[in-house]
């Protein structure tokens, strides 16, 4: 059988299964392991086997399952009600301030979970009552919270970043560097949005009236709820960009901190670890599938010569290197929209990672793009994650029609941003090659 045949053949399986909704992890896995079979005989298994052996084999592997336990401490400690408190005090007298702060919040919760879902979750119970008690417009305040709560697998430490590194070979320390100035020009962006927006229409996001400003004494006893999340911050990322932790190291490091953060708030309970501990495992677990299909679809694709073949139609765009690049993203976006970022990454990195390298471009900047694309697909409808995380804490007069109207413009900024970072790869480029 041809080689083209086989390709169709493979990829028209994988789309059969996915659309009859069997999940898209055993899907991969299982389609590759028949198609290997059929290819190359029940020796490819082995093949399969040592490359699965040689990732478990990883250090690195360890940091997953503890920063899913960091993140689901951290979740249910309180931490975000003190921080919209003193945001609240601070930003409030601003137009546009509360927008402003919970934007500021959602960065700290990416610093210290590594997750999307978390501060979604926290500033859709707390922000989001808080910014329509007080006249905010309400696509404005959805848009906020599913712009910052997508920074989670942007601003390191990430899940998204530590799994791309183990299927592409990169290194997580540099992943993470690189993370940290994209994720902060996503920030400056959106709040220039915000602050331009307000100025021409201040009706979308009025200033708090003096009262519910606090005084000075007020605003610096609030301040005490910033001292914490920073310390984590500083805990995880600190040892890691200063060389003192590796990204593995740094994730116990953070688990003790959202530990000693959980006992400061008096939440440590046994319940609140019997929880963490239970989700930890099962997120752990479709993890390790995620892996093993990975691996397997890697296996079956290179077997068949089909990279080859894709090879040589992405290498036949007109246009150049930059134009498969954009196609690229492009392809991302749009699967982006309809697939969750995992099973994105398991049918793309296989086949564009090689393209990428012959290219000449530095996989890292490649993996913030990549990144930056899949923090688009968690609030870009139809099935983007955060919108149905939000519509689930939105108070009932919330539909899902104003939750995806909210995002149009806020993806327009993020891709901006992407767009930035394209024609400036120094900004993802910079800390990687200064730290390590």
């Amino acid at each position: 059988m041809s080689i083209e045949m086989l390709t169709l053949l493979f990829f028209g399986t994988l789309l059969l299964f996915v659309f009859l909704g069997v999940p898209l992890t055993f899907v991969l896995g299982g389609v590759s392991v028949v198609f290997l079979y059929f290819t190359w005989g029940a020796d490819a298994f082995y093949m399969v086997a040592s490359q699965i052996w040689g990732t478990m084999e990883s250090s690195t592997l360890v940091a997953i399952p503890l920063f899913v336990f960091m993140a689901m401490v951290l979740e249910r400690t309180g931490v975000a009600k003190d921080l919209y408190h003193m945001m609240h005090l601070w930003w409030g007298g601003l137009r546009g301030g509360l927008a402003i702060g919970t934007l500021g919040i959602c960065a700290l919760f990416a610093a210290m979970c590594g997750i999307s879902g978390a501060a979604v979750v926290a500033m859709g119970t707390i922000a989001l009552p808080s910014m329509l008690e007080r006249g905010y417009d309400k696509k404005l305040a959805l848009g906020v919270i599913n712009t910052g709560g997508g920074w989670g697998i942007l601003i390191p430490p990430s899940i998204l970043m530590i799994l791309y590194s183990l299927i592409t070979g990169v290194s997580v320390g540099q992943m993470f560097a690189a993370g940290v100035l994209p994720g902060l020009l996503l920030m400056v962006l959106t709040v220039l949005y915000i602050v331009v927006r307000c100025a021409f229409q201040p009706n979308l996001a009025p200033a708090l009236p003096k009262e519910e400003r606090g005084n000075m004494a007020e605003k610096m006893r609030a301040l005490r709820a910033v001292i914490l999340p920073i310390l984590i911050v500083v805990m995880v990322l600190g040892s890691i960009i200063k060389g003192i932790t590796t990204p593995t190291e740094a994730a116990a490091v953070g688990v003790f901190g959202s530990l000693l953060s959980a006992i400061v708030y008096r939440k440590l309970t046994l319940g609140l670890m019997r929880e963490a501990a239970l989700r930890t495992f099962k997120l752990t677990g479709m993890i390790m599938w995620i892996l093993f299909a990975a691996h397997a679809f890697s296996a079956a694709y290179q077997s068949m010569g089909a990279q080859a073949l894709i090879e040589g139609l992405m290498t036949s765009i007109p246009g150049g290197p930059w134009a498969i690049i954009i196609s690229m993203m492009v392809i991302v976006f749009l699967l982006a929209m309809v697939l969750d970022p995992v099973g994105i990454m398991l049918i793309t990195l296989p086949v564009f990672m090689p393209i990428v390298q012959s290219l000449g471009f530095d996989p890292i900047w490649f993996g913030i793009l990549f990144v930056i694309n899949m923090e688009i697909g968690y609030m870009t409808p139809p099935f983007g994650f955060n919108l149905f995380y939000l519509k689930g804490v939105a108070p009932p007069d919330v539909s899902m029609r104003d939750i995806y109207s909210s995002v149009i413009p806020f993806v327009i900024v993020e891709i901006i941003g992407l767009a930035l970072i394209m024609m400036f790869p120094e900004i993802a480029t910079y800390l990687p090659q200064a730290l390590f």
